[in-house]
């Protein structure tokens, strides 16, 4: 198929042929032709007007068609050479194709000759000039596809350390990382809320300059991550809008999303790009995916406080409960103290004066000592018996 832009590069001298090629056969045809007289401008042409096709005389004024060529390739141009000769000039037709030629035409010669040369030759072209756009297309979807795979790579990397790594700032850390390499950023941080008083502190940064890099945990304001807290709604922001906020100092493009908790926004994720050029919504789609994770990791941070708070109260009820027992123990022991040896001593007393000659009791009496006695054994028993029961 004939293609109007197509520009052909005819060097010749002779007025005759280069009507017929260039008036008469080829602009008829709807091609660009340009016509240099000589060797020289040709080779100046050649690089300016970038030809598809050169056609070129062997015998030129200052240079033959064979110096022309060698001087083409020198200069890089790659545009295939149709070169014209005259009957009996087969082996000088022969260097030229040594050379580079590509096709030839003989003079005299008539208009379907030349269109048929012009369109074999093109016909190469043409199909050089797609298979290397089918070769960009090719690498550029490779290319596209490794990114993809890359940027998946991180992803499960991140979720990975969402599960494996415990120490929070390390995890934060890996997540801003993995969320300037999936946006294709040149730098990231991470915003997280204090519960007490509502206010946004830088968590983790990534490739921040010092001064603000210096800045962590401590209250952060950079303009607009404000607003994307109050809105709950991921920003994607370049160019001259966003030279009004103070975050245009780090970069000219930015991407915030939020870091949501049961629908209440807890953190922002920022990603910067020093250049205007805006984040794509597959920017968008992937830095989404990390503030999950970030979410999740927020959400594993919140059940491990619970956790430690829940066991630290049951060691501390423990312990409260061990001290009672100590002094439960220390209390039963000074009783047994006071009290046991007493009552043998009271018990030990009785028996003699119930047994003794010194003493007389009638019945009565006596078996209401007995009595006491047997009492006080009992009381003794059961003071003793604490040891074994109530410390258990």
């Amino acid at each position: 198929m004939k293609n109007s832009r197509e520009r052909i590069l005819l060097v010749e001298n002779d007025p005759e042929i280069s009507d017929l090629i260039a008036r008469q056969t080829l602009q008829t045809l709807g091609y660009q032709v340009q016509i240099s007289r000589s060797a020289s401008q040709a080779i100046q042409s050649a690089t300016r007007f970038s030809p598809d096709i050169i056609i070129t005389n062997m015998n030129l004024p200052d240079l033959s068609g064979k110096d022309l060529l060698v001087a083409l390739n020198s200069q890089g141009v790659v545009a295939p050479v149709i070169v014209i000769a005259q009957k009996g000039m087969e082996s000088d037709l022969v260097q030229a194709f040594r050379l580079g030629a590509t096709d030839y035409l003989l003079w005299p010669m008539r208009e379907p000759e030349v269109v048929s040369a012009v369109e074999r030759v093109l016909k190469q072209v043409r199909a050089r000039r797609e298979r290397e756009t089918l070769a960009r297309q090719l690498k550029q979807t490779n290319d596209e596809l490794q990114q993809r795979v890359r940027e998946l790579t991180t992803i499960f990397a991140i979720g990975k350390a969402v599960t494996s790594i415990t120490h929070q700032r390390e995890l934060f850390d890996k997540v801003v990382e993995g969320a300037v390499y999936v946006a294709e950023a040149d730098c990231g941080w991470l915003l997280l809320r204090e519960e007490h008083n509502k206010v946004f502190r830088l968590a983790a940064q990534r490739n921040l300059p010092k001064p603000m890099a210096s800045k962590m945990h401590q209250p952060w304001d950079d303009g607009i991550s404000s607003l994307v807290a109050l809105s709950g709604e991921t920003l994607s922001i370049s160019g001259e809008p966003l030279t009004r906020f103070k975050i245009s100092q780090v970069g000219q493009s930015a991407l915030v999303v939020p870091v949501k908790l049961r629908k209440e926004v807890v953190g922002l994720l920022v990603v910067v790009r020093r250049i205007s050029t805006p984040f794509s919504p597959s920017n968008r789609t992937l830095l989404e995916a990390v503030v999950d994770y970030a979410s999740i990791s927020l959400v594993n941070a919140q059940l491990f406080r619970v956790l430690e708070e829940r066991a630290r109260s049951l060691q501390q009820a423990a312990e409260a409960a061990q001290a009672s027992e100590r002094k439960k123990a220390e209390l039963i022991t000074s009783l047994q103290n006071q009290l046991v040896k007493p009552l043998a001593d009271v018990t030990q007393t009785i028996d003699q004066m119930l047994v003794g000659e010194t003493l007389r009791f009638n019945s009565a009496q006596k078996s209401v000592l007995r009595s006491v006695v047997t009492n006080l054994k009992t009381i003794s028993n059961l003071v003793t018996s604490l040891n074994k029961t109530d410390l258990v």
